[in-house]
């Protein structure tokens, strides 16, 4: 298997973004993709979520990481069957290759900014700049509920993913808002896949509901990842899985 026999096989054509979609991705650093999860498939997961949240209590998010103010839970490619289109859907996976060539995913996370918490301070998913076009690491959001002003969508300063700084390098205190900050808004079922270079965070949810979203991050292939795919799998997670899936996960058999 390879990268691109898999991507072949998880139905990534050429043509699977379009040309003003790969161009808003460079230059802007973000590309919002609409109706990517139906209205049943946002519930279904909203549901499994919940119910993972009360079985892991204060273990959840454990295998990552864990964040004061949000409900977070990790590892989920193990933990449910209808997670596997974070790392399969055609139209996610071929921003991936366009960000990134030959890629793997690094984890698949959820947070939920819990009311009146979730801000965070301009950062990048990547511990230095790099030059434009020479780019490591790629995210997603799958946005579970529709993400407004008012309940912590996440900000982000387009084309800062291209500027070789870091926002401590140009800011007093990246918490702060900065004048070229806009924020993802949308509708859940939406994935915005943006590069993991630009600079972004999440904003202060000031309703009374949880904002919940899933994160399925992807790194170049010579990277470790976030959360050892290889590691963490379990038998019956990679015997439901394709070929195709296996070589997205970088993984080659169970322990």
């Amino acid at each position: 298997m390879d990268m691109a026999t898999a991507l072949r096989d998880l139905g990534v054509s050429d043509d699977v973004l379009s040309s003003a979609e790969k161009e808003q991705l460079d230059r802007d650093g973000y590309l919002p993709l609409e109706g990517i999860l139906s209205a049943e498939e946002v519930s279904g997961i909203n549901k499994r979520l919940a119910e993972l949240t009360a079985v892991e209590g204060d273990r959840a998010g454990l295998e990552v990481h864990q964040e004061k103010g949000t409900d977070r839970l990790a590892d989920l490619v193990n933990k449910d069957a209808r997670f596997e289109v974070c790392f399969s859907h055609p139209r996610v996976l071929g921003a991936m290759r366009h960000v990134l060539g030959e890629f793997k995913l690094s984890s698949l996370n959820s947070r939920a900014a819990l009311p009146g918490e979730g801000h965070q301070g301009l950062h990048a998913d990547f511990s230095h700049p790099v030059e434009p076009g020479a780019y490591e690491v790629c995210n997603s959001i799958w946005l579970l509920d529709d993400f407004t002003p008012e309940n912590g969508a996440t900000r982000v300063v387009p084309g800062s993913h291209r500027r070789g700084t870091m926002p401590g390098d140009e800011m007093a205190n990246p918490a702060d808002d900065h004048p070229d900050q806009i924020l993802l808004t949308g509708k859940a079922g939406t994935v915005i896949v943006f590069n993991s270079h630009l600079w972004h965070g999440g904003t202060l949810n000031r309703t009374n509901t949880p904002r919940r979203a899933l994160h399925a991050y992807f790194a170049l292939r010579h990277l470790p990842q976030q959360l050892d795919q290889q590691a963490h799998i379990r038998v019956q997670t990679y015997n439901r899985l394709t070929p195709a899936q296996h070589f997205i996960l970088a993984v080659t058999g169970t322990n």
